[in-house]
């Protein structure tokens, strides 16, 4: 019994042997592509769950895979950069890729991003619900409780907290956020952010809940 198909798409045996191997390891098949031209043919040829695709390919980059793939799939995309540089992020989600992870990164921290984006973009159960700690999100009523107690959220702070509960552990930055949830072509700037984190910490009265982590975002813990 597998967890799915994974596209890993790298041009390095050295990190496609260690990727494939946590991957296998959590029950998943993995098909291997070591360039853009064999990942998109593979794409055709197999029920693909997940995208792990590489920025540096020695055929097709993969900006342009990822733009093909979008052509003719919504299958879940998480990209590998080689410099964690704003350009080379932006640029890979307005292609429509779902996360990046830049080089050099944990495989274990992989797995996780991985498994973070696929729930968020696998349909989600009606009654789906996220708990940390004593905070209960329900998905289906839009609601929020601590303790027990019912917590008024306003529509993107519910959004926001329901992007970090889904995160749990991961550090999410300022530039993710403001794109899973108000989208890239809000214009204003990440002070949006701080100040919708500052109200959700406010209003659920659990301040460690959302950690900030300086230089690089925030994160949901469980106290």
């Amino acid at each position: 019994m597998t967890s799915g198909t994974i596209l890993l798409v790298e041009d390095e045996p050295s990190i496609a042997s260690l990727v494939r191997a946590y991957l296998e390891r959590d029950s998943y098949k993995v098909i291997w592509a070591s360039n853009g031209a064999d990942a998109l043919a593979a794409l055709d040829r197999h029920q693909i769950r997940m995208v792990i695709l590489d920025i540096g390919l020695p055929d097709i980059d993969g900006f342009e895979v990822c733009r093909r793939i979008r052509r003719r799939s919504q299958v879940p995309i998480l990209m590998l950069t080689a410099r964690d540089e704003e350009p080379d992020r932006v640029a890979g989600l307005e292609l429509g890729a779902d996360d990046y992870i830049s080089k050099p990164f944990s495989p274990r921290e992989l797995v996780a991003r991985m498994k973070a984006v696929m729930r968020r973009v696998e349909p989600q159960p009606i009654d789906a619900k996220v708990t940390l700690g004593d905070v209960v999100l329900d998905r289906s009523a839009r609601e929020v409780t601590v303790a027990g107690e019912l917590v008024d959220l306003r529509s993107k702070e519910f959004d926001l907290l329901a992007f970090l509960m889904d995160n749990h552990g991961l550090v999410v930055s300022r530039d993710q956020l403001l794109d899973r949830v108000w989208g890239l072509e809000f214009a204003a700037g990440t002070r949006t952010v701080d100040v919708h984190v500052a109200q959700v910490r406010a209003k659920l009265g659990r301040p460690e809940l959302i950690r900030t982590i300086r230089g690089s975002g925030y994160k949901a813990v469980a106290g």
